[in-house]
This record gives structure tokens, sequence and C-alpha cells, in this order.
């Protein structure tokens, strides 16, 4: 009892005086947040592109789940949702009187409609498979969506957390990538090209608490210099995604500024044609893992900034294996593995690197010079976004390039022969499919680190680390997130201190 009376009396001490000092929201202000990437639409279910649900995630548009600023899935637009016994069964209760910012209401029929729009053939949704194994869905009423699934789907809320899987309105869907009309707390207002994306407060926002702000402008700005005097001119507020990292800590000792350098789930690759010659020869991927020294990629790249990576998985995310030492760097046997492949003397290859990420170019600079030490001559190219996306993203128009893969749990591409890497395994689509049936931790854990010793055995691409995020903003924004455990810049919390 003297314990107990002892404990409480310690904490009536301690919490008053923890919230006297915590400093309460203040509502109203303008933000204008940075990103180096201008969408090439704003409809993130019809597009993978992470500059779409930087801007859109949780700002215009919401799901039935969402991620908060710790990694964990939380209620969106629905407010609870109960999983079957045999995992297959997924109740989910929606949250009652939203309507879209046309003033559409939202319902169990409205989320039906999407789901099986998602799931059609012919869809536009970017992943189709995320939603395909869904057996059937039920509305009994307007705030009940009952989803039944095929199979065990270990990842079937993640997905469903995903810029993927956000509702769009019945009506006026058909311009969602480039007048978007969502449920969020913030409405879309107008899209200059080439510059910025202005958004407003909803006013009939479902949580009225919420937004504080009055408005968010997405200003594109693809220079890191530029990025900084813009931030330093008081033109902008917040640098949101990867601050040039040379800047960073000049940046934090500035007392006007704050620099984070949290974690990501964005995993930066030399992505790799593995139907491109030579680079549909095992040996010769191997042989490129050998002499690739992350850690000093790392520190010329991002100034130490980052985590080495040894397969397409970000430490920060549940059931990391890490495997960096499955090929450590070793020139050396990179040389052997190159004659054993028939290529003694190395051989001529290109590089195309996107303009719009300094990172990017940066790195497979460094890649070059590391992998010339070997015989392997890169020729280097730098491309334009719009190039980039048609020619080598859609058209696989490549042998290499560089570029930083942000979605979580996105290891999936790898079943996918189709994408861009054009990496076929069947031994890796059969432990992908056991992963997603997994019917618990453990065999989560298993299929998931099996998973990514195939594809870091397979060399498929060129594993190099997991980024920091690297926002910058004025000091006196507040509620920005440190880490960001999944694609977005949400803006919802957020509150300028007076």
């Amino acid at each position: 009892m003297k314990k107990l009376f002892f404990i409480t009396l310690v904490l009536a001490l301690i919490f008053p005086l923890h919230l006297a000092f915590a400093e309460t929201p203040v509502s109203g202000g303008s933000l204008v947040v940075c990103q180096p990437a201008e969408p090439p639409g704003l409809n993130p279910t019809a597009n993978t592109a992470a500059a779409i649900d930087r801007v859109v995630y949780s700002n215009i548009y919401e799901g039935l789940i969402k991620v908060n600023s710790g990694g964990e899935f939380v209620p969106g637009l629905a407010t609870k949702w109960d999983v079957s016994s045999d995992g297959k069964g997924y109740t989910f209760r929606l949250r009652k009187g939203v309507s879209f910012h046309n003033g559409e209401p939202f319902n169990a029929q409205v989320a039906k409609w999407n789901i099986e729009r998602a799931m059609a053939e012919g869809t536009v949704n970017p992943h189709p498979e995320f939603f395909r194994g869904i057996a059937k869905i039920e509305t009994p009423d307007n705030d009940t969506l009952i989803l039944t699934l095929k199979e065990v789907d270990a990842l079937f809320i993640a997905h469903m957390a995903e810029g993927d899987a956000v509702m769009l309105p019945m009506k006026g869907y058909e311009n969602a990538a480039s007048e978007p009309i969502g449920t969020g707390p913030f409405k879309f207002v107008k899209w200059i090209r080439g510059d910025r994306v202005e958004m407003v407060r909803n006013e009939k926002y479902w949580n009225p608490k919420l937004p504080y702000l009055d408005k968010v402008t997405f200003k594109f700005i693809g220079d890191a210099s530029a990025q900084v005097a813009a931030l330093k001119a008081g033109d902008i507020d917040v640098i949101g995604y990867i601050l040039a990292p040379e800047l960073a800590s000049q940046m934090a000792k500035d007392s006007r500024f704050k620099v984070f350098a949290g974690t990501t789930t964005a995993e930066v690759i030399m992505s790799t044609n593995n139907k491109a010659k030579p680079f549909d020869n095992k040996l010769v991927r191997q042989a490129m893992a050998c002499a690739i020294d992350r850690q000093a990629v790392i520190e010329l790249v991002m100034f130490g900034y980052g985590t080495p990576i040894g397969s397409h998985w970000s430490p920060s995310t549940p059931y990391y294996v890490d495997m960096t030492e499955k090929f450590p760097h070793n020139p050396k046997k990179a040389k052997q593995l190159l004659a054993q492949a028939g290529y003694p003397n190395g051989f001529e290859a290109s590089i195309k690197l996107p303009a719009i990420y300094s990172y990017s170019k940066r790195a497979g600079e460094v890649i070059a010079d590391q992998l010339g030490h070997v015989g392997i001559k890169l020729e280097i190219e730098i491309v334009e976004w719009g190039y980039w996306l048609d020619r080598i993203f859609k058209q696989k128009d490549y042998q290499l390039t560089m570029i930083g893969h942000s979605e979580a749990w996105d290891i999936g591409i790898y079943a996918n022969p189709n994408y861009y890497f054009q990496y076929d395994s069947q031994e890796f689509r059969d432990a992908y499919a056991k992963a997603l049936k997994a019917p618990n931790e453990a065999q989560k854990a298993k299929w998931f680190g099996r998973c990514q010793e195939i594809i870091a055995e397979d060399a498929v691409n060129g594993f190099l680390f997991s980024a920091s995020g690297l926002p910058a903003m004025k000091a006196e924004v507040m509620n920005w997130w440190e880490n960001y455990p999944t694609i977005a810049l949400d803006c919802t919390e957020v509150w300028i201190k007076k």
C-alpha cells in the first residue's frame, strides 16, 4: 500500500507538470511545403508515383484505414474493424455523417464501388492484386462493409491503408487526376502545372477539431540549393522530403530551422533490367553486388544519413532480415564472378539517372566509379522525370537506373515478371504466396524472410541503403512527422507556433 501511495503521489506530481509544459495547437495560418518531384497526376488509385501520395494521402484523400506517424494502422473512414477467426473475413464499421468535398455522402455502397473498381478487369489501379483476393463484398447497411477473402492475406490491412485504397466519389472520380475530390481535411483548390498544388481547410471535415491550418500549398522545386534558398528566404516553410544531405547538418545548426533524420520505408536501389544482356546473367548481377561498397555510397552520397541494406526491405519494417553480408564489398570476388560469367575483361553498359533526384544522380556517379574498378564501364545519362516514367518504368527501355522505392511492404513487386525489373522467379512467387497466407507471426517472419533471401541471392538489383527522410522546416512548424512509416506528407495535425 505504501508503494502504491508513493507511485500515485509521484504520478500526481509529474503529470500536472508535464501538462503545464505541453503546447496547445493553434488554429489558422498557411503552410508551404516543398517537394522535389511534381506528381504526374493527383489520383493515387491510378499511378504508383510516390510524389502523388506525398501531396494527397490523408490530406485530400482518405481510406478506410490510415497510417499514423508511429507507423500504426489506425481508423480512417472506418472507425474499427474485426477479423474473423479463420482470418478471411473483415467487418468494417464505417464513420457516420462523412461527405466528400463535392457533398456526396460516403457510405458502404460507395466503399463497395471503390473496391469493385480497383479489382475489375482493365482497372487503372496499379495494384489490383491488393483487391483481387476478395471473394465477396457485403453491405448489410450504410455503415457496415464486410469483405471476405479467398485466402488469408497477411498484408491485407497494410494494403488497405495505402494510397491505392483511398476512397473516391462516384460522381467526379473521372477527373481525379487533375481535380481530386476526397473526404480529407483539405479540399483541392488548383494545380498550377510546373509550380504548385493548393488546398484549403475542409470546413465540413468529420473531425471538427482538425485540421489546424487554413491552407496548404505544395511547391515543386527540384534543385536542392534552390530548396534551401527558398526556405531561408521564407518562400516555403518545409522541405518535405530529402533535404540535400550535405546541407542537413548545416541547417540543423541554425536555430531558425529544424531537421529530422528519421526513418522511412524507402529503399534506394540500382534498378536492373533482368532481361537486358548481360544483366540476365545472375553471375553478372552478383559481381556488381560484390563491387559495390554500400557504406561508401552512404558516406559519399548521403553524408552518412542512411542504413545499408542487402535486400528490398527497410530495417524499420517488421520481419526485416539483414542481408548485407550476402555479398560484402569484395572487388576481387567481383572480378572472379565476371570471369565465370564470360566477361573476364568486363563490359560496357549504360545507367540512366533521373535528373529530379539529386541523391540518384550522385549515387549513380559513385556506383559507376566503383563498378569501373572491376571492369564494368558505365555511360551515365541524365534523363528528365517524364522520360524516366515513360521509357524506363513503363517501356522498360534501360539497362541500369537509380531510384528510391518508397512503398512499405512492396517486396511483392518481385512476384510480377512484368514489373520494370523484369525479374521472373517461380521460387520467389511461391515464397511470397506462403508469406501472404501465413497463419501467425512466426510463419510471416519465416516466409517474408525467405523472400528477402531469394532476391538477395539472385542480386536482382543493387540494394544500397534505406534512406532517411531528412525534412527541414522553420522552427515554428509543429507536429511535422519525424519518421515516414508510409508515403505521406500528412498535414492534418500540423500547426504553426505563433
